[in-house]
């Protein structure tokens, strides 16, 4: 039975290792006309070629391969294939030495005009992916993790992944700050902001980064910290996917805390939603979640082992400490009579595998093909879940096959680490929002008709997620984002915010080189336009 519950639409973190798109302060009101670079990728790109002209500049353990490698699939292997970047060529650093080559790398495909994109575990979900070809800087094999005489921070190669962090340092004392499913990377989730089940207690990913080494567009590599190119420290820190290339990084660590941490999972039938809804109102309190309650997430999917017809409501919560003091916070769901219902205690770094989303669960299969659509929040409104859930039962009933591929996500975190944070010291815009939401809806690849369903019933529920908080603006994760959205709703709508991106990437990556993952640049009137999927329509496809 745990089957049943363990399906979880876990977090869509990209974990792309890009680094910020920023444009003249001057300028700010302006797009600059630098966003019109083409692409001009050599036609006698591969990778016999690539590994005859640049191997003789890396290090032996740096593999370069292409399409017709063994290696290549899994490498290039995308979680979401909707808009998947074209790889040419794969070029792979395989120890710390390699590291320092990267700029080497990065130098070639300039002078030979080919573009370059780093990636850790493929999660990123951005359609702006769709318009890059070249060659692909995979960090997948840098994983080394060193802890720091003080105990107190750890240094991270770029292609640690969350699963490996929690267990490395938890058998050696210690926990911090990732997104919560495993198979991410890190750094991807990072910089985006990256939530996780101890923002609670320490803030997002992103409140613990102290520093980083990047790798510019130009090939240049450089230290980002307090001391060092603080100004693009700032915008690391929650746009930090449009600057460079991130090789190592130095986060904080803490005490472990509690040996074991409890969880609960349940089924509800569609019957009990408003119940389940407004206790967890009642739970969070508009952004006072108890600290140590520190993760649920739930979603509303198909499970015909329940009903053919109803979608379920599965949640997950996980406690960071013992069974009794879960169980009094959990009081009212307990109350709430349930098709299924389990609990245990657990270390955690178990509790990804008890809540779904450890590497071997579901929801970190790759291959899948995913419409999304997403949405922050602060508190839920009964109305609203309820006319999504109304959708969620008729596309039962009318279109199966598209509800059967659909899970519809709701993530609460204890956020009390993340509003204690100035709103000020961080790219990242959103700490008032205590929900994030995700609409994931798996589609066949080659089923146009489906596809075009699947996209107006994502931006249905997204607009009912919006219509039930008229008093507040449309947030949208950058991490979650589909690549459509506006960009005052992905980096936030002061203008300050905005403005000081673009003086960022004016002065760090002037010739445009990261913008890939959902940039802050935008094309040319009439070219690389959306298609018309997303909401905002914005600004990719075809250019």
């Amino acid at each position: 039975m745990r089957g049943l519950v363990s399906l979880a639409w876990g977090r869509l973190a990209t974990a792309l290792l890009l680094v910020f798109v920023h444009l003249n302060l001057a300028a700010a009101l302006s797009v600059p006309r630098y966003s019109e670079l083409e692409a001009r990728t050599r036609a006698d790109l591969d990778a016999n070629t690539v590994r005859r002209e640049l191997g003789s500049r890396l290090s032996p353990g740096t593999l370069i391969f292409g399409p017709s490698d063994g290696k290549f699939p899994a490498t290039t292997a995308r979680w979401n294939t909707f808009a998947p970047p074209q790889i040419q060529v794969v070029v792979q650093p395989a120890s710390e030495a390699d590291v320092a080559k990267i700029g080497d790398q990065v130098q070639y495909c300039n002078a030979n005009g080919i573009d370059f994109l780093a990636t850790n575990g493929g999660h990123g979900n951005s359609a702006s992916l769709g318009t890059f070809t070249g060659v692909q800087i995979s960090m997948a094999l840098l994983r080394t993790i060193t802890i720091q005489p003080n105990k107190k921070s750890a240094w991270f190669q770029g292609g640690v992944y969350g699963g490996l962090v929690t267990k490395y340092l938890w058998e050696r004392g210690f926990v911090t700050t990732t997104g919560s499913c495993d198979c991410v990377g890190l750094l991807g989730a990072a910089l985006g902001g990256g939530h996780g089940r101890h923002e609670g207690l320490y803030g997002m990913v992103v409140d613990n980064l102290l520093q980083l080494n990047v790798v510019l567009g130009d090939g240049r590599a450089i230290r980002v910290s307090p001391t060092s190119n603080s100004d693009l420290l700032w915008g690391m820190k929650g746009a930090g996917h449009n600057f460079g290339i991130v090789t190592s990084f130095e986060l904080n660590i803490f005490p472990r805390g509690p040996d074991t941490w409890h969880y609960h999972n349940y089924i509800w039938t569609g019957a009990q939603l408003e119940r389940v809804f407004t206790s967890l109102n009642r739970l969070h309190n508009n952004g006072s979640t108890p600290v140590n309650m520190a993760l649920n997430f739930g979603f509303f999917f198909m499970n015909t082992t329940v009903s053919t017809t109803d979608p379920i409501l599965s949640w997950t919560f996980a406690y960071r400490g013992p069974a009794n003091e879960a169980e009094a916070l959990l009081a009212e769901f307990n109350a709430i009579p349930s098709v299924y219902n389990e609990q245990g205690d657990v270390p955690y770094s178990g509790v990804s595998k008890v809540q779904g989303n450890a590497e071997d669960d579901f929801i970190c299969q790759k291959g899948n093909k995913r419409i999304t659509t997403t949405a922050g929040l602060q508190v839920y409104n009964l109305t609203a879940e309820r006319l999504i859930y109304n959708g969620f039962r008729a596309r039962a009933i009318s279109h199966p096959t598209l509800a059967a591929g659909a899970g519809i996500l709701h993530e609460g975190y204890s956020t009390a680490g993340v509003g204690a944070r100035n709103p000020a010291d961080a790219a990242y815009p959103f700490r008032s929002d205590h929900h994030l939401m995700l609409f994931n809806g798996v589609v066949p690849p080659n089923d146009p008709v489906l596809e075009e369903l699947a996209w107006e019933w994502a931006n249905e529920v997204k607009d009912m997620w919006n219509a039930g908080q008229p008093t507040r603006t449309e947030n949208n994760y950058v991490n979650y984002a589909n690549g459509y959205e506006d960009l005052e709703t992905v980096y936030g709508r002061e203008p300050w915010r905005l403005a000081r991106l673009r003086a960022l990437k004016q002065k760090y990556d002037p010739q445009n080189k990261f913008r890939f993952y959902n940039p802050i640049v935008e094309p040319r009137e009439g070219k690389g336009k959306g298609k018309g999927k997303g909401k905002g329509k914005r600004r990719w496809f075809q250019g």
